[in-house]
């Protein structure tokens, strides 16, 4: 068998009981070693992951994995160990090739959500000084924004939840899980750490930050990236491109003309005008499936309750997460992005539309848990273009802005009332959480499409039998959920570029790869590699 550089093995699978202290789960782990014929000897070991297993109520379990790492990688002959629950450990660095083009210009990414951020933070650790910009504020520019848009119904086109430092994610809960494997994952994760993060994210099986401490994270890796050499330009919005002979892009912006070597265009999931410049100008643009719904609101109590039963509130165990699905249907139903302890949001970025998310903060203490509950959307659908896909989503915006009487209220609907066909119940036990109740009494039939409407009934009286409760009459629906990710994508070749196009590069979730913050860091990342395997550094 060949030999393989690792860092050392992972054990997994070792199950604790809630009064255990974790440092057992190192001490079952050098023992399965032993078993396994591994000399434990000059190895460190310490807690890889931890999860919890709530499958039983009266015995709820931590879950560990144990990463034992050598003093140094080592080759190994790694032998057939699944059934000691061993595999190995790489603990991959990232691979930068410097390219030997010289760069006329500095690169400039468009975006500083997630993509745009890690892109422009490994750009300037690497000597290119890049150009950041954003249509929107600063990270606490954009609070007192959404403040002033919570109490007075004010909204700001360019700065808003959707647009401005830090991205879409910035007011949310910080939800770092992906369902991508890529090695890089831990790397994003070490580098949220270095910028304010809590250690815990490292080994956590469902990491979170929480709003309130992204906002000083992404304002710190900004100014790392100013300190650096790079520029951060705020309320500055790309409006056009212009590709140049001799593979200079010229950025057309409210703030003038920018020349760069290199374009990343990282401007997330809402920036629908972008879409449309892009396609006027003979970008590849490509309409996909998407999903669309409400937020659904419980009391956290009830939601821990019936997730950990007479263990809820235990200090181990956190706040109660959940993912459910259905997919007995013609199309899939599903929660999304869960917010224990959090609440609904004002998402609006366009007049005239209502959109929701969900926000929590790093405690996760608020009154009421919440999350999307989304349905599946098919090109087929809307149509078949990018332009009509917009359209759907625009229709259903509005749709909820008149529902909800004007002035970004939000319509809602108690659970029992949507499942009976009723509407006019107030709301009772569970209270709306969206702009401090700013919401009125509607009918989700009249804001969704049919399809949508019956694909979250199935899903609500479904996910009830999997999380007791899930279907209590007093929950409350609040419309609607639209951005749950892009609804086109920008076509884009190996190398990451554009299709046709010499150095715009399509990233995150935006262009259509990534889902989430996670996947997004890392489609950043990916990008930037291939720009410094392209250019010299600048400095």
């Amino acid at each position: 068998m060949e030999n393989k550089i690792i860092s050392g093995f992972v054990i997994s699978g070792i199950s604790l009981s809630l009064d255990t202290d974790e440092s057992e789960a190192c001490v079952i782990a050098s023992k399965e070693l032993k078993r396994a014929g591994i000399s434990p000897a000059r190895i460190r070991f310490n807690i890889y992951k931890k999860a919890v297993d709530a499958r039983r109520k009266n015995d709820i379990r931590l879950v560990y994995s144990v990463a034992a790492r050598f003093e140094s990688p080592r080759a190994v002959c790694v032998p057939v160990l699944k059934k000691y629950r061993i595999t190995a450990l790489c603990d991959e660095e990232l691979e930068i090739v410097y390219g030997d083009k010289k760069a006329e210009n500095r690169p400039l990414v468009v975006g500083m959500g997630p993509a745009g951020l890690f892109c422009a933070l490994l750009l300037a650790e690497n000597g290119y000084a890049p150009i950041i910009i954003d249509r929107g504020d600063s990270v606490f520019e954009r609070s007192e924004k959404y403040k002033s848009f919570c109490e007075y119904g004010i909204l700001d086109t360019e700065s808003n939840i959707q647009f401005g430092a830090g991205g879409a994610g910035t007011f949310s809960d910080g939800k770092l899980l992906t369902r991508i494997n890529d090695p890089k994952i831990n790397y994003v994760l070490k580098r949220f750490c270095d910028f304010g993060a809590p250690n815990e994210i490292l080994t956590s099986a469902k990491p979170h930050i929480g709003t309130d401490l992204l906002l000083g994270i992404v304002d710190a890796m900004l100014a790392k990236i100013e300190r650096l050499g790079g520029s951060v330009l705020y309320r500055t919005r790309l409006d056009r491109m212009t590709e140049l002979s001799n593979g200079t892009v010229c950025a057309h912006t409210t703030a003038g003309d920018i020349k760069c070597s290199a374009l990343v265009l990282a401007t997330g999931h809402s920036a629908r005008d972008t879409y449309k410049m892009l396609i006027e100008n003979g970008y590849v643009v490509e309409a996909k499936d998407f999903s669309v719904g409400v937020r659904i609101e419980h009391l956290r109590e009830n939601i821990d309750k019936a997730l950990y039963g007479d263990m809820a509130g235990h200090e181990k165990l956190g706040k109660g997460e959940y993912h459910l699905s259905d997919t007995t249907g013609e199309r899939g139903v599903y929660t999304f992005c869960m917010c224990p302890g959090g609440e609904v949001v004002a998402a609006a970025s366009e007049e005239g539309g209502v959109v929701v998310n969900g926000m929590s903060r790093n405690a996760r203490d608020g009154k009421n848990s919440n999350s999307a509950i989304a349905v599946s959307v098919k090109v087929s659908d809307y149509g078949a273009t990018p332009a009509d896909a917009i359209a759907f989503q625009r229709k259903i915006e509005r749709a909820a802005f008149l529902q909800g009487g004007g002035n970004y209220f939000a319509p809602i609907q108690t659970v029992g009332d949507f499942l009976e066909g009723r509407v006019g119940k107030e709301p009772s036990d569970v209270l709306p959480s969206y702009r401090n109740g700013c919401v009125k009494i509607a009918d989700m039939n009249s804001v969704l499409p049919e399809f949508v409407c019956e694909g979250l009934k199935r899903g609500i009286v479904s996910f009830d039998k999997k999380l007791s409760g899930f279907s209590v009459p007093s929950a409350i629906l609040t419309g609607v959920e639209t951005r749950t990710s892009a609804p086109v994508r920008i076509m884009r070749n190996e190398e990451l570029v554009a299709i046709a196009k010499g150095a715009v590069y399509p990233c995150g979730e935006g262009a259509g790869y990534a889902g989430g913050i996670t996947s997004a860091a890392i489609d950043g990342i990916r990008v930037a590699i291939k720009i410094m395997s392209r250019f010299a550094p600048v400095n």
